[in-house]
């Protein structure tokens, strides 16, 4: 018999402490001190908006009244290979803060402007109104203590 393989969202163990030393490595254009772990060109790929106005349009129309910021970082983003790229600035984040906020209630990201990274583990889902709130205070006050 096969072996059993988790879902995409399910199985992840990670410690905030691992979260931050990613996005401190995709801050650092893949290099981990005097290590490259990443080439500057796939962080790059990475953390660049992929989709086309029409996609984004398209995602706009299909998720605006139903989405939670795990749809691109809300109206504010769009998408690179495997993660949120802010493309404009809507709220609290400058244009190409970069990460994920996850439908588990997790969420982290790395911004270039300020070189900064937050990480918030909630683990308590998406499931009440109150989560994604928790998270976009989380972000809130993370940029308001920013000089």
């Amino acid at each position: 018999m096969s072996p059993a393989f988790q879902g995409a969202g399910g199985g992840l163990v990670c410690t905030a402490d691992d979260y931050d030393a990613y996005f401190r490595m995709l801050l650092d254009h893949g290099m981990d001190g005097s290590e490259r772990i990443l080439s500057r060109a796939a962080v790059e790929l990475m953390t660049t908006n992929r989709l086309s106005p029409g996609q984004l349009a398209a995602r706009d129309a299909m998720f605006g009244n139903v989405a939670h910021l795990s749809s691109g970082q809300g109206p504010n983003g769009g998408w690179g290979f495997g993660m949120a790229v802010r493309t404009y600035r809507g709220d609290y984040a400058p244009i190409g803060q970069f990460g994920w906020f996850g439908g588990s209630g997790t969420t982290a990201c790395a911004d270039r402007a300020n070189q900064l990274t937050g990480v918030l583990l909630t683990q308590v889902g998406l499931s009440t109104p109150d989560s994604p709130r928790v998270m976009n205070d989380f972000w809130t006050t993370l940029y308001q203590a920013v000089d």
